[in-house]
């Protein structure tokens, strides 16, 4: 039998060793976006985000592995909260098939604990920056949306050379940014302070412009000669995180990329966009310097007791089985760093990222990182081999409100021709 909880029985009994609650609801909500107009947006602090649709779409025993994976074992009291009763008894019903015993659900869902504000709620601090697809589609449509842009906006579609892949269907609106626009193809860096002025007035971007990137995920092979091209949704956090440093002020990210737009139900355009050119910036390129970090600063980083310098490299890469690159000879990983993951190679951010390829709760992301000591009152620089999945990483920080995050531009590729390989971190 599925029981029922009150409000007031939850608030006193969710922080207890024994019982787990669960977030029935879409991501967005569980990061802070008022999907159903509550009062307050976030999640009751403790609680997992498992929204109903993925339970849906797994069969049973992958959905017993990703609950685990989550610490959600059958011997635990469980609680599930969503929107409504019929969200959240729709995943209790599964876990009861599963084997769960004790299983409850929270009578009035979200908003009721929301309704009260003297119970704790916890949110994505910089919300409002990973904005989901029905926002999206309402700001194209024109209709009134919560955290609307202040101003003019623009919507890119972001790659690494394939202006076809953009030609064959992007997101209405949507312009294309080749990330060739803002690194060198040299080092694979950000571009000199003069050229990113040019490239972003070519686009129509100024500081003031609230700028949301996007990309396409498909299967990337690390041995094919440009995988880069398939991993669209990193190349799109490399863009944003270029495009604060250059100083745009209002960057957003869509969650889960055109894969979660797709999946959503909504459709694409294939007329070629020209964006209309910008006469100024309206600041001094790089007016947010310290989103980036160069290799004399990576040294002291390593032996400042203050800092952290991140590998987001694969445990193959760490481990110097391989530079994860066809054009990095080198094997090894820096030492006095510390491993922070990412996922199966050079082309994978699953560790951050959802089954449905959104961003991984951010309270999972800051434990991870928290046991290996990354914390947000340390200095802390991400890098990979070339900048691209640390730009993902360093952009989920700052999503997360970290004030002193920044990126190792020259990454795992500078390191190794200056000082050459070593053993693994810790």
């Amino acid at each position: 039998m599925i029981k029922t909880l009150t409000v007031d029985t939850l608030s006193e009994i969710y922080r207890t060793n024994g019982t787990r609650v669960i977030d029935a609801r879409p991501t967005a909500g569980f990061n802070g976006w008022r999907l159903r107009r509550e009062v307050r947006g976030g999640h009751i602090p403790g609680a997992v985000a498992f929204p109903q649709s993925w339970a849906a779409s797994t069969y049973d025993a992958g959905l017993a592995k990703r609950l685990a994976s989550k610490g959600l074992t059958p011997d635990r009291s469980i609680v599930v909260y969503g929107y409504d009763d019929g969200n959240a008894t729709s995943l209790a019903d599964r876990l009861l098939v599963l084997g769960y015993e004790d299983v409850a659900i929270l009578e009035g869902g979200l908003s009721e604990w929301a309704d009260q504000p003297e119970l704790d709620m916890i949110r994505l601090p910089r919300s409002h920056q990973l904005v989901h697809t029905q926002w999206l589609h309402r700001l194209l449509e024109g209709e009134q949306t919560d955290e609307g842009p202040p101003g003019a906006f623009a919507v890119f579609h972001v790659n690494y050379g394939v202006p076809e892949e953009y030609a064959r269907g992007h997101i209405p609106g949507a312009f294309h940014l080749d990330t060739n626009a803002l690194e060198s193809e040299t080092d694979w860096n950000r571009r000199s302070p003069e050229e990113l002025e040019a490239a972003l007035l070519q686009l129509g971007i100024t500081r003031d412009t609230t700028v949301i990137v996007y990309g396409r995920d498909t299967a990337a092979d690390p041995a094919e000669q440009k995988p880069g091209r398939r991993a669209g949704q990193i190349a799109a956090t490399r863009a944003a995180a270029i495009l604060l440093y250059s100083g745009v002020e209002d960057v957003r990210l869509l969650d889960g990329g055109l894969n979660a737009w797709l999946g959503a139900g909504y459709t694409l355009e294939t007329e070629i966009r020209t964006p209309t050119p910008a006469s100024d910036v309206g600041t001094t390129i790089p007016a947010h310097p310290d989103c980036f970090i160069d290799f004399e600063q990576a040294v002291d980083l390593i032996a400042d007791p203050g800092g952290v310098l991140v590998s987001i490299r694969s445990r193959a890469e760490n481990l110097g089985e391989t530079s994860g690159y066809n054009y990095i000879e080198q094997v090894g990983d820096i030492p006095g760093a510390v491993w922070g993951n990412c996922g199966t190679d050079a082309y994978d951010m699953q560790h951050y990222r959802n089954m449905d390829n959104t961003m991984r709760d951010f309270t999972e992301v800051a434990s991870d990182w928290k046991a290996v000591g990354i914390t947000p009152d340390k200095r802390i620089a991400f890098y990979c081999g070339t900048g691209w999945r640390a730009s993902e990483a360093f952009f989920y920080a700052y999503l997360m409100g970290w004030p002193n995050v920044s990126i190792y531009d020259g990454g795992w590729f500078e390191w190794s021709r200056r000082v050459g390989s070593s053993s693994s971190l810790t």
